[in-house]
């Protein structure tokens, strides 16, 4: 199965992608089935057009993300794999974890 969403966020984009690629917060907002899949992996494709790779043997998900308006940013998240949540709600997910990470300091 494949997915994809994209939405805005209201932070800068490259907190946005710090919290997106931070191992330590991937548990806030990655759904466990992911996490807990095999050799599960993260990998920075391109950190300066911020872009960034997940997977293991059974899925994979890339992540995108680029300035908008009024400093914030863009996200762009595409899955493939089995059941694994739909990606819109990954990126809400997402969204409340760099909000948190945002008030957090």
């Amino acid at each position: 199965m494949a997915d994809h969403a994209e939405r805005g966020m209201s932070a800068p984009p490259e907190v946005v992608f710090n919290t997106a690629t931070d191992p330590d917060r991937l548990s806030a907002w990655l759904p466990e089935k992911l996490r807990r899949s095999g050799d599960f992996r993260v990998e920075v494709v391109d950190a300066e057009d911020m872009r960034a790779r997940w997977g293991a043997a059974d899925w994979s998900a890339e992540i995108g993300v680029r300035p908008a308006d009024a400093g914030g940013a863009r996200v762009r998240l595409d899955l493939a794999g089995p059941d694994h949540g739909t990606a819109e709600e990954i990126l809400a997910s997402l969204d409340r974890e760099v909000a948190d990470n945002l008030t957090a300091g």
